[in-house]
């Protein structure tokens, strides 16, 4: 077993999975990473099993319809669910799973009002679903006009959140792939998304 309280974040990250959006993964050894724009990642662990884990999730919800692809269930409140009972399916226990949570930041639609970020859609999301679900967030980095990096060890719940200040190349980067999952949603679309989150 890796102690990762010995290692560096750098190389921690080298031995983490990535997860892109409309994604989650739940582990109790490897490190889980991805890259935030707009989106937000919510990490829950049981530290008692040493078990956790982390989604991705562009939107708060998605209407569903006869056409819609299986991402369209991994949007925010499905991907939300989707993590809580693969954890709970492993053996975690309820009320001793706690959350740190990120992202949300304006990076894309840096110039819209408030009521109408995305951002600052998924980050209320994220702290209402939570407090539904009596899960506490003990930890937190959302909005601003960030990208993130986070890293997740499920084994002992350490998360680290590295702010990158966006600059028109990275923004674009995060566009594009944030437009290509929302494409992916459309119930006409073919789902395909071959392109990768670039860690930068």
């Amino acid at each position: 077993m890796i102690d990762y309280a010995r290692l560096s974040s750098r190389e921690i990250e080298r031995l983490a999975c990535n997860i892109k959006p409309g994604e989650w993964a739940i582990e109790n050894q490897r490190p889980i990473s991805t890259l935030l724009g707009s989106c937000v990642a919510v990490c829950l662990f049981d530290s008692a099993l040493s078990l956790g884990g982390m989604n991705h999730f562009m939107l708060p919800r998605m209407s569903r319809s006869t056409h819609a692809s299986e991402d369209i269930l991994l949007a925010g409140d499905a991907c939300m669910e989707a993590l809580l009972n693969a954890l709970l399916q492993h053996g975690a226990a309820k009320h001793r799973i706690k959350a740190k949570a990120f992202g949300g930041g304006a990076v894309i639609d840096a110039n819209l009002p408030k009521t109408l970020s995305v951002g600052q859609r998924n980050a209320d999301f994220a702290r209402d679903w939570l407090d539904r679900e009596n899960i506490p967030l003990i930890a937190c980095d959302f909005l601003g006009p960030w990208s993130r990096k986070v890293l997740f060890v499920p084994n002992n719940g350490d998360a680290y959140c590295k702010r990158m200040t966006s600059n028109l190349i990275n923004a674009d980067s995060l566009r594009r792939e944030e437009e290509i999952y929302a494409a992916s949603l459309q119930p006409k679309s073919s789902g395909t998304n071959t392109n990768k989150i670039e860690l930068f």
